[in-house]
């Protein structure tokens, strides 16, 4: 299966459709009047779907076992033809198409299996997805027109007696997302500095400055003491949702003194040094801190 460990839970929901047409209006008159010897076919081939959602990840191979939290069908007849819709929801990491159309699908083919006896010319139309909604698919906002800054805060990179991978791992997913972002800057662990690189940053029209290194509790480490007097606004649930998903995936992620907030209208990040925990926070809160920006900048009002 794909890795989703990296992805965050969000309110997924999807909902599909499938079509049953019959061959004769006597065949919808039974249907309406509870007269197929199989039963209720509307209760039946919902209790069917219900199943077809449930057992998605048993019979798709690549599929995840997902906690489903709500399903629901609704049948409507329109001349010979019943449209079939299914509604899912969940949250968590992916979402939950699959089990939409399987639940549709599965619901129609039980409506064929009760109809069969007393019409051979029952027909299964098109399956397919109605919408969907969740995760990263929903952001609207854009890196593109948007520049990036990063600077890493460390004794030894700044000595050259360490090689940096995370700055240029932060600098290539910004990128990525669309910010210019045309190097690494580098400083030591010294507060008049870390506070100097924020100013000219700012000043070279950065509208995301992302610091890495110093955020930790060794003597060194003081990136957070040098950023924090220049915050203008905090923002504390950024920080809360970085330290969150680094806490989900390792124990020591408490020890981050992980700091977000605005400062003349650019983002500011302050992130662990290591390549995995940089990684893991910028994960938590990327791309959605792009449409704070459009906020910021006035381009939203949302």
């Amino acid at each position: 299966m794909v890795d989703i460990t990296h992805k965050n839970t969000t309110l997924r929901i999807a909902v599909a459709s499938a079509i049953v047409t019959v061959s004769a209006d006597e065949t919808i008159a039974a249907i309406k009047e509870g007269r197929v010897p199989k039963g209720d076919v509307f209760e039946m081939s919902k209790a069917a779907g219900l199943l077809g959602v449930k057992k998605t990840p048993e019979l798709l191979p690549d599929c995840h076992p997902i906690p489903i939290e709500y399903t629901g069908f609704s049948f409507e007849i329109d001349g010979r033809q019943i449209n079939i819709l299914c509604e899912v929801k969940t949250i968590y990491k992916t979402g939950v198409e699959v089990e939409a159309m399987h639940g549709a699908s599965i619901a129609a083919l039980n409506m064929y299996d009760m109809l069969k006896p007393i019409d051979k010319g029952v027909e299964i139309g098109s399956i397919k997805l109605l919408s969907k909604k969740g995760g990263k698919s929903d952001l609207k906002a854009s890196g593109t027109g948007l520049k990036g800054g990063v600077v890493i805060c460390s004794d030894s990179v700044s000595a050259e007696k360490a090689e940096d991978r995370t700055g240029l791992s932060i600098q290539k997913r910004l990128i990525g997302l669309g910010l210019a972002c045309e190097g690494v800057e580098v400083v030591p662990d010294e507060k008049e500095g870390i506070a100097a690189k924020l100013s000219s940053l700012s000043d070279a029209g950065c509208d995301l400055i992302v610091f890495s290194g110093g955020t930790g509790a060794a003597p060194r480490d003081v990136t957070f003491e040098a950023l924090s007097p220049l915050i203008e606004k905090r923002l504390s649930g950024v920080e809360e949702a970085m330290r969150s998903y680094g806490q989900a995936r390792t124990p020591v992620a408490m020890f981050s003194r992980s700091l977000a907030g605005i400062y003349k209208n650019a983002i500011v990040l302050a992130l662990p040094g290591s390549t995995a925990g940089a990684t893991d926070s910028f994960n938590a809160v990327m791309p959605t801190l792009l449409h704070l920006i459009e906020v910021i900048q006035g381009k939203r009002h949302d």
